[in-house]
């Protein structure tokens, strides 16, 4: 099994409410799994948004937690709710309703990598699928929970920064011919995950930086900023997605020669972001 459900790293003082975390990032793949998988070892790690723990790493000195899943998506998605069992791959689940995410594979337990390949080879049982879910699903999400707490205590207010990468391809169906393609998109879920003013001051970070970005188009916001964007409470949650080509060799999993210059290029945005959370700092923050 994976050796843990996250790692999350505290900053020396918290000085903001933001919350930074990477819940596709986990690249612990147990043995167990692989020997049983159909796909091979690098092929099974087409889900992960690699390297985005080590891209974010800054974000304790920015005075904020950073919160890391320990668990591969393959394995198990935190980016999903824990009733998205998938009746195609998961024995003794019938199927309600419709979940075009559960449809495609891509429940809370996948059935296939990000290209669509087939994990297994037959089904698994629901008592498996509930291990890994009470094993690494609900872990990881408690101690986001209660960083998002402890931020709202401390401070008024939380801002959840959902930190992902997405294919280069994930914006040729709507980037424009001719036009810079756009390099992150920035999920609120239209507005109902986070207040404007701080999505707007997270893009006017990132473009400060150089980078072209977007908003909720392809990607809006899964399950993570759902479930904790509840902006009229003073809880705001941010997905970021970011282009792999910008830091990555997408085909060997590998760094590119980019990598530390956009590393460096980030920290700058971190602290950036960081800074909105101090704009409405109280004072039990100072205790």
């Amino acid at each position: 099994m994976p050796k843990a459900a996250y790692y999350l790293i505290h900053p020396e003082r918290r000085t903001t409410s933001a919350v930074f975390a990477s819940p596709h990032s986990g690249r612990e793949y147990p043995w167990s799994f692989l020997r049983r998988t159909a796909l091979n070892e690098h092929s099974v790690r087409s889900s992960e948004d690699a390297f985005v723990d080590q891209l974010f790493d800054s974000a304790p000195r920015a005075g904020a937690p950073f919160l890391m899943a320990g668990a591969p998506r393959a394995f198990v998605d935190l980016n999903r709710s824990a009733d998205e069992l998938d009746p195609a791959l998961i024995e003794g689940v019938s199927r309600q309703g419709h979940n075009p995410r559960v449809a495609s594979g891509l429940g809370v337990i996948p059935r296939v990598v990000a290209n669509g390949k087939a994990i297994y080879s037959g089904k698994i049982s629901l008592s498996e699928a509930q291990a890994r879910i009470d094993s690494y699903w609900r872990p990881y999400h408690e101690a986001l929970q209660g960083q998002l707490d402890q931020a709202h205590l401390m401070f008024g207010q939380s801002i959840l920064i959902d930190c992902h990468s997405m294919p280069h391809e994930a914006m040729d169906a709507v980037s424009r011919r001719g036009l810079r393609r756009p390099e992150i998109v920035l999920g609120d879920r239209f507005g109902a995950a986070a207040d404007a003013a701080i999505v707007d001051r997270i893009e006017a970070a990132f473009t400060r930086a150089g980078l072209l970005v977007t908003r909720n188009t392809p990607f809006a916001g899964a399950y993570i900023t759902q479930a904790y964007g509840r902006p009229g409470r003073g809880r705001h949650a941010v997905q970021i997605e970011i282009d792999r080509a910008l830091y990555m060799n997408e085909r060997l999993i590998r760094p590119n020669g980019n990598f530390e210059a956009f590393r460096r290029l980030l920290r700058g945005v971190i602290h950036e972001i960081a800074e909105i959370g101090r704009a409405e700092q109280m004072p039990l923050a100072a205790e």
